[in-house]
This record gives C-alpha cells, structure tokens and sequence, in this order.
C-alpha cells in the first residue's frame, strides 16, 4: 500500500491556530498556510497548495482546515 497524502485534518479543530499551522506544515511543508479569521471574504478558487485555517475569537482552530 502507498502513503496517502493528508487533504483535511479535522483532529485540530479547537486547538491554537499557530499549533494547528505547524501540524499542517509538518505534514506536508509544501502547502501555503495561512491563518483567518472566521468570516474573512477569500476567493473561491481552488489551490492544491493552499490550507486556509479559520479561527474564532480566541485564536483557537474552528472550521476543518483542508487543501483548497
């Protein structure tokens, strides 16, 4: 069997948001993380690069980051 690459990772939400980037970039540290606030306009397009990972007040992770 081969190694499946990572596309979400649902077990960081709730966690700090910086945490969470670093976790996703020692997955794969050729994504392009960037950290949002929830309810920050982004485009719609669709990057096989990038991670966007929303945070809440707190700064703590609070939508499933994934590739896109």
């Amino acid at each position: 069997m081969g190694t499946s690459v990572k596309t979400s990772w649902p077990e960081l939400l709730g966690i700090p948001g910086v945490e969470a980037k670093s976790k996703i970039l020692a997955d794969n540290p050729k994504l392009n993380v960037v950290i949002l606030p929830v309810g920050t306009i982004v485009t719609a397009d669709f990057r096989e690069d990038r991670v966007r990972v929303f945070v809440d007040s707190d700064e703590k992770v609070a939508q499933i980051p994934k590739i896109g």
